[in-house]
């Protein structure tokens, strides 16, 4: 197995035609068939179901996650040592729907004004997804909820703050309040996080008030239900940085009363060796905080 079977591959992946995947690949048709069955048999496994259009099988869907993060690693590694002494190259950063996110592309802005031969590149996704990039290499950083796991990675600590708050339809009459508390929750429908962290910490704001959510559904990331909120179905438990983008004349965004805030945190794995560049960048966001 090498580099460019896996790029072969993932074309075919792309393209679900082995012939339009030999043409955007500028090889053969028999010789990229060829090529495919070298690699099954050589993983000892099915990695299509052939028919008129290809399809993946589990096999396939594995190999095709492994084989975009080892392209993904090998292109990173290339630009990483074509630089020279120019400050440029690639710097990968996940982030999801936080105050600090927007804060972090103010930085990423700034500094790309001051070596324009830089790269950003985001991955947007919840925080197990970040941590598993940090953790292969394919993230240089991550902005995070606090706590992290200080034995895994290092971080900065962000000055801003991310206040908890209730996302609702703009017709429910809760978004007349200015903040909500916890009886305004009593028995009202909830979409909630599925982070074990962030449910413990919600749950442990509620105590003293002897109140029980009615959490009818979870969610990842907030964008995939926010029809349903605007359809008063449900409202959602999420944090005020989640709701920047959102249409707020269809919704609207209470913070909580007791007030419930978090800090977050850009990390970055312990034991990775940071391009020149990147550490440059690091230095850059640590002189702004």
């Amino acid at each position: 197995m090498d580099i460019q079977t896996l790029r072969y591959f993932l074309a075919i992946v792309r393209e679900e035609n082995i012939s339009r995947a030999a043409e955007t690949a500028f090889i053969s048709q028999p010789a990229l068939s060829r090529r495919m069955a070298q690699l099954e048999e050589e993983l000892g496994v099915q990695l299509f179901e052939r028919g008129k259009r290809l399809r993946l099988t589990d096999a396939g869907v594995t190999l095709s996650k492994r084989a975009t993060e080892v392209v993904e690693m090998v292109e990173k590694i290339k630009v990483e040592f074509t630089g020279g002494d120019t400050v440029s190259g690639i710097i990968s950063i996940g982030m999801g729907g936080l105050i600090a996110s927007q804060q972090m592309l103010g930085y990423c802005e700034t500094f790309q004004r001051q070596y324009p031969q830089v790269e950003f590149q985001f991955f947007s996704a919840m925080a197990d997804d970040i941590k598993e990039k940090l953790d292969t290499g394919l993230l240089d950083f991550g902005v995070l909820l606090e706590p992290v796991e200080i034995n895994r990675y290092d971080y900065l600590r962000f000055n801003t703050q991310e206040r908890w708050g209730l996302l609702m339809s703009s017709e429910n009459p809760l978004a007349e309040k200015t903040y909500i508390t916890p009886q305004d929750l009593n028995a009202l429908p909830l979409i909630t996080s599925n982070r074990y962290a962030l449910q413990k910490e919600l749950e442990h704001w509620l105590q003293a008030d002897n109140v029980e959510l009615n959490i009818v559904a979870t969610y990842n990331l907030i964008n995939h239900i926010t029809t349903l909120v605007a359809r008063n179905y449900a409202s959602a438990l999420t944090i005020e940085g989640a709701t920047v983008l959102l249409d707020h004349s269809r919704l609207t965004f209470r913070p909580l009363q007791p007030e419930l805030v978090m800090t977050s945190v850009l990390a970055w794995k312990k034991t990775h060796k940071s391009s020149s560049t990147a550490a440059k960048f690091l230095q850059f966001v640590k002189e702004q905080l």
